[in-house]
């Protein structure tokens, strides 16, 4: 069974940067895709950015392309995802999630228990 631990949120003002981390019990890193998705308040959850295990090729929401950036440690099992220039409008739950590059696109079996960020204007 595949967990996903989400840690690193927090509250921040404005334009200031946050690192978010997503330790995985995933024996062969490379055999996934990692994503963020976030759901802010009264919001539907959204994609934020993933990360192909095996090329490291990766894709932004356009919202945060050029401020948000995603990596991988696989030596750690974990994703992070820095977040710079930070809005308001980033407020939200951020949740990583895993699936076999294999699967579909959509099909995203392990979720983590998210975490909380919030901008303050």
């Amino acid at each position: 069974q595949v967990q996903l631990v989400e840690s690193g949120g927090g509250l921040v003002q404005a334009g200031g940067s946050l690192r978010l981390s997503c330790e995985a019990s995933i024996r062969t890193f490379s055999n996934y895709v990692m994503a963020w998705f976030r759901q802010g308040p009264g919001r539907e959850r959204e994609f934020v950015g993933n990360i192909y295990g095996n090329t490291y090729s990766r894709n932004y929401a356009t919202s945060v392309k050029g401020r948000f950036t995603i990596s991988k440690d696989d030596a750690k099992n974990t994703v992070y995802l820095q977040m710079n220039n930070l809005k308001p409008e980033d407020t939200a739950v951020y949740y990583c999630a895993a699936r076999r590059i294999s699967t579909p696109a959509d099909s995203w079996a392990y979720w983590g228990q998210g975490t909380q960020v919030t901008v303050s204007s």
